[in-house]
């Protein structure tokens, strides 16, 4: 058993915890901070230093981030403060806390979690994970291969805005739409990018994924849907997972 922490950054909450990287467990109760406001560098990392120093695990963090990232460099904003444009994440994150860090993209780790020991474990062709969030994060595969930083959110939706404005958990909170209202949006986005990708499989994760149920019956797609296996926590444990493989690989 790998004990590694996974951090989840995020637009409305920062989430830790310690997971066992063979299984996905959380060993450790979760827990979350409110992103701070303004979401600046200097203020998130604060923020993870708190959480980091209530976990017992040694060895490297792996951290779920709502940007491009390449190499540990945010290279957007994403829905986080726009100082984070050129940012070395996980240089500042290592040294609010004096550990390694691995920072990737969410989506991305919530992907991989979820294809590794999730719902979309055995898929192949194009699967893509969906996280509902503050945006829409995206994070796609084929054969079980990531492809990297797809921010398929940030397509222009009807409005020429970027489509998570308008089918993602903040547009829902703030036109305070019924879940079924709400999921009309979201369906519209997925055509949008069923369009364009031609998944055979969406996974469904994010804040929003428990509520599926609610509004499963208006998504009107050709691909398979399912529910995230880890539903919330699926950026958690894909960070855990990120970190535990570049220990295996640095070790190797």
């Amino acid at each position: 058993m790998s004990r590694v922490v996974g951090i989840d950054v995020g637009g409305s909450g920062v989430k830790g915890a310690v997971v066992d990287t063979e299984t996905g467990e959380l060993l450790s109760e979760r827990v979350r901070i409110a992103t701070p406001k303004p979401p600046t560098p200097e203020k998130i990392a604060e923020v993870v230093a708190e959480l980091v120093a209530q976990f017992d695990a040694d060895g490297p963090v792996g951290c779920s981030f709502p940007t491009v990232v390449a190499n540990g460099k945010s290279l957007t904003a994403g829905n986080i403060d726009k100082s984070w444009e050129g940012t070395q994440v996980d240089e500042l994150f290592a040294q609010a806390t004096g550990r390694a860090f691995v920072v990737h993209n969410d989506a991305d780790v919530a992907g991989i979690a979820e294809m590794t020991l999730g719902a979309g474990r055995g898929l192949g062709g194009t699967v893509i994970m969906i996280t509902i969030g503050t945006g829409l994060g995206s994070g796609v595969f084929h054969d079980g291969r990531l492809i990297p930083n797809i921010e398929l959110g940030r397509m222009p939706g009807k409005d020429g805005e970027p489509i998570e404005f308008y089918a993602g958990d903040r547009a829902r909170k703030v036109n305070d739409l019924k879940w079924n209202e709400w999921g009309d949006r979201f369906n519209y986005f997925l055509q949008r990018v069923s369009r364009v990708c031609a998944p055979a499989h969406f996974i469904i994760g994010g804040g929003s994924s428990k509520k599926l149920h609610k509004f499963r019956d208006q998504l009107e797609v050709d691909a398979t849907i399912h529910a995230a296996h880890f539903l919330n926590n699926a950026g958690i444990v894909g960070a855990a997972l990120s970190a535990a493989e570049q220990r295996s690989d640095a070790a190797a």
